[in-house]
């Protein structure tokens, strides 16, 4: 499977090279759509499906639609297509040509708009094809527009996508305000970041690549889709609780003790040697009465040299979560955090608060700090807003590791891993929105550091918590709770159930 994600202007840059070299664009159109229609039939067939509704806009992507339409219908199927009115480009003309000779029925999308009476009859058709906009919608959708793409996302039929949901932009994955809810989506040339992270998921269904031409070697990717498939190093027969590496979790306030506790389990469950917390002293109780396994001491009781000493026996630490924000957190803070960012021998996951104070005093992140922010966390860092954060997830991540350095995650739908370069993850779930996951998430990032530092990617473990939130998911995703994590955990470092 092809991996690698693309900007919008370099899929159109490589269109314009490849029609350079005397290939014809109307070939290319025809192309998409023959391609299409092929996969659509297989569908069409088992599903018994004759009545087939193509809805077309104004640009290339209503060319590919018209195509389609007549294609189908020399295949015998009812076509109507539900047209606004056409653009400029020649190509565009001739596909409306092509499929007015193949005698596809056409109805004005302003008329059935406006007559309530014939949208009802919308209810006939079995399938609806969406060719309304392509990739290159970049401005926010004005009412006439949102109007149709709601009638659309109204039918009950099947929905197919021509290579991106209309509405969404194809490299933030935010709708525009409103987007085609698809079913399936047939992607032309290459994958489009839009499509996997920010509110993508929600639109684009199960995805289909028809990479139709040759990649050329100006073509440059944004970003990589991470592996499925983490293949995590055998244990040898003769090792033992040392040679898995010592994960120390630091934070805990009096008032918040599940942080540090979530943490410290999934790191156990990731397969690490030995793991500590180190958190206020009110909650060493509990942690021993739920994992007797986790050794606990006394943050208070920490002065620089102790604070030394502990790091020169550990391998990896996790540092922020359920820290506090009060004036003893940020003393805590002030105490830790520069020896931790100094000891490049240590593995280093900053989280919650700890990235609260960093955006209080930023200061630069050396290489093996890993900071895991959501969109909020993002915000903060950044001085702007969430939803800011969240019209373009790319630009973020790289504004932050511009701004701090260190190697980042920028947790959420197509979650975002900026290593030595950019990953994104296509696993995980919506069930996983809930409080601990994050936590849940450092304490699988310090414990398989600890064990293979460089022979295991940040990408892949945020994936092998995606596939934990995945297995966990299975019977449902809603009410599914960050502290059951501990046994998917265990399956998938095992190789198990993915």
């Amino acid at each position: 499977m092809q991996r690698s994600v693309y900007h919008s202007s370099e899929i159109q840059a490589w269109e314009q090279r490849w029609f350079a070299q005397q290939n014809s664009s109307l070939g290319l159109m025809q192309q998409a759509a023959w391609t299409i229609v092929q996969q659509l039939m297989l569908q069409f067939e088992q599903k018994k499906i004759r009545k087939i509704a193509v809805w077309c806009g104004q640009g290339n992507n209503a060319g590919d639609g018209y195509f389609i339409a007549g294609y189908l219908k020399q295949a015998g199927l009812h076509v109507t297509v539900f047209s606004t009115e056409r653009g400029t480009s020649a190509d565009l003309e001739q596909a409306y040509l092509f499929a007015q000779s193949q005698h596809v029925a056409f109805i004005s999308l302003e008329v059935l708009i406006a007559q309530p009476e014939l949208q009802q009859q919308l209810a006939q058709f079995e399938c609806h094809i969406d060719a309304l906009f392509g990739i290159g919608l970049n401005r926010e959708l004005d009412q006439a527009w949102q109007e149709i793409i709601h009638v659309f996302n109204a039918q009950a039929g099947l929905k197919i996508a021509v290579d991106i949901p209309s509405g969404l932009q194809a490299n933030t994955g935010q709708a525009l305000p409103c987007a085609i809810q698809a079913d399936h989506t047939f992607t032309l040339l290459g994958y489009k970041a839009g499509l996997f992270t920010g509110q993508g998921k929600e639109f684009v269904g199960q995805l289909h690549l028809l990479s139709l031409i040759p990649r050329d070697e100006k073509l440059r990717p944004i970003a990589q889709l991470s592996p499925k498939h983490i293949m995590l190093p055998q244990r040898q027969a003769f090792g033992h609780k040392g040679s898995y590496g010592h994960v120390l979790v630091v934070g805990g306030h009096a008032d918040m003790g599940g942080a540090v506790m979530m943490a410290a389990e999934a790191a156990f469950h990731a397969g690490a040697g030995k793991v500590s917390v180190v958190c206020h002293a009110k909650h060493h109780q509990a942690i021993l009465s739920r994992a007797p396994n986790i050794m606990v001491r006394d943050i208070n009781a920490f002065d620089n040299e102790d604070i030394q000493q502990l790091l020169s026996h550990i391998d990896a630490v996790c540092f922020g979560m359920g820290l506090g924000r009060d004036e003893w957190s940020a003393q805590i803070f002030q105490l830790w955090f520069e020896l931790l960012n100094q000891n490049a021998h240590l593995e280093v996951v900053l989280d919650a608060d700890g990235l609260w104070f960093l955006a209080k005093d930023k200061q630069k992140l050396n290489g093996h700090i890993y900071a895991t922010p959501h969109s909020g966390e993002a915000a903060t860092l950044l001085g702007c807003t969430a939803a800011e954060i969240e019209q373009d997830r790319i630009a973020t991540i790289h504004r932050l590791k511009e701004t701090f350095a260190g190697q980042w995650v920028l947790k959420g739908a197509g979650s975002l891993i900026l290593e030595d370069e950019l990953y994104i993850c296509t696993q995980g779930n919506a069930g996983m929105g809930t409080g601990g996951m994050g936590d849940v998430l450092a304490g699988m990032v310090a414990s398989l550091k600890a064990q293979f530092h460089e022979d295991i990617t940040l990408h892949g473990i945020v994936t092998l918590h995606a596939q934990a939130g995945d297995l966990l998911a299975q019977q449902g995703m809603r009410g599914l709770q960050a502290h059951a994590m501990g046994e998917a955990i265990y399956q998938v470092v095992n190789g198990k159930q993915r």
